[in-house]
């Protein structure tokens, strides 16, 4: 899909249905089908599985970059330990990819730099290669940066599967995919929704909005971990970022092929942050979040996993949101009003260059 004229728009990069009909139209149609592995190109899921060993590759070019909460450099980090994880592998190496404008200060990379090593030190998760270009000025913004990454199955992972398959008999998945789920699976978000678009915004535009709204980046890797390995019962995990939650359980419902309900009052959504949307007319479920994960879990389970969520720092906001029907395809919500409505797949992320 593309504009009229035929050009790349910036609704090609926002997540939704735009940047996806490019994916699937365009992108995996050239490329797919060519590597023979076990999770390929095409599944589009968070990342591929290589010979038993998740691989992804992931780019930023978030403006400003440096953001309340955050800076480029710990969302590029979070952002690539994430997608590993969110197949149920634990990373083990990254590579960095510098792109760098003509005019940085140096004072500014440092603090890039810095704040990668301390994500990595948070994930414990090293840079082990990478390559570094320096385009014109006026080019970037300061900057853009790749990060790719591997990880490895675990123990964790493994334990998980066992207790998925004590409840669900025929399941013979070996990673936490988006096509897992099935009927009467419950949905688990970990955190407050909207925080990093709405931080991203407020630094792009200068908005002060009462209270300052942080972004919520970080890395999950080790959370993650502790809820495959303490609990299990987890066969599927995504974190809503470009697009946010609609687009996240959209994605969940293709590849799945069923319909998820979910309760409007159980959608943890800070007050400054539904404050800030309302005035701004946005929609919190389509912005994007960095520091959060979407789980899909059998139902047995469900409540213990919030309850090791709601235990620590990271998921202290978690909530069980909804379940996986078979009443209708697509993503409906439970409104607090006692009626029910549609919630549509975004065209794009309404706030540009988040990530």
């Amino acid at each position: 899909m593309s504009d009229k004229s035929g050009h790349i728009t910036m609704l090609h990069g926002a997540g939704g249905t735009v940047m996806h009909d490019l994916v699937k139209n365009y992108i995996v149609r050239y490329l797919g089908g060519i590597a023979k592995v076990e999770v390929p190109l095409e599944a589009m899921d968070d990342a591929a599985v290589v010979n038993d060993i998740v691989f992804k590759s992931d780019s930023h070019a978030v403006k400003p970059i440096f953001f309340p909460g955050g800076d480029i450099g710990r969302l590029s980090i979070s952002g690539t330990v994430n997608d590993i994880s969110m197949l149920g592998a634990q990373p083990i190496a990254l590579a960095s990819g510098f792109i760098l404008e003509e005019g940085l200060a140096i004072a500014d990379l440092e603090r890039i730099l810095s704040s990668m090593r301390q994500t990595c030190l948070e994930a414990e998760v090293g840079i082990v290669t990478g390559d570094t270009k320096v385009v014109e000025k006026g080019m970037l913004g300061g900057c853009v940066m790749n990060v790719s990454g591997m990880g490895k199955r675990t123990l964790a992972l493994e334990r998980n599967l066992e207790v998925v398959k004590k409840y669900r008999k025929e399941f013979a998945a070996r990673w936490t995919l988006d096509s897992n789920l099935r009927v009467g699976d419950k949905i688990i978000l970990s955190g407050t929704i909207g925080d990093h678009g709405l931080a991203v915004l407020s630094a792009q535009e200068g908005l002060k909005f009462g209270s300052e709204i942080r972004s919520d980046v970080k890395p999950l890797n080790k959370l993650i971990q502790r809820l495959l390995g303490e609990v299990g019962g987890i066969v599927t995990m995504k974190d809503p970022t470009r697009g946010g939650l609609a687009d996240c359980l959209h994605e969940y419902t293709e590849k799945s092929k069923t319909g998820i309900l979910i309760q409007e009052n159980k959608v943890p959504i800070r007050s400054d942050v539904r404050a800030a949307c309302e005035m701004l007319g946005l929609d919190p479920l389509e912005v994007g979040n960095e520091g959060k994960v979407v789980i899909g879990a059998v139902a047995e389970k469900a409540e213990e996993l919030l309850t090791l969520l709601q235990g620590t720092v990271e998921g202290k906001n978690a909530q069980i949101i909804g379940e996986v029907t078979s009443e209708f395809s697509g993503v409906g919500m439970q409104t607090v009003v006692g009626g029910k409505r549609v919630i549509a797949r975004p065209v794009g992320d309404p706030v540009p260059r988040i990530c």
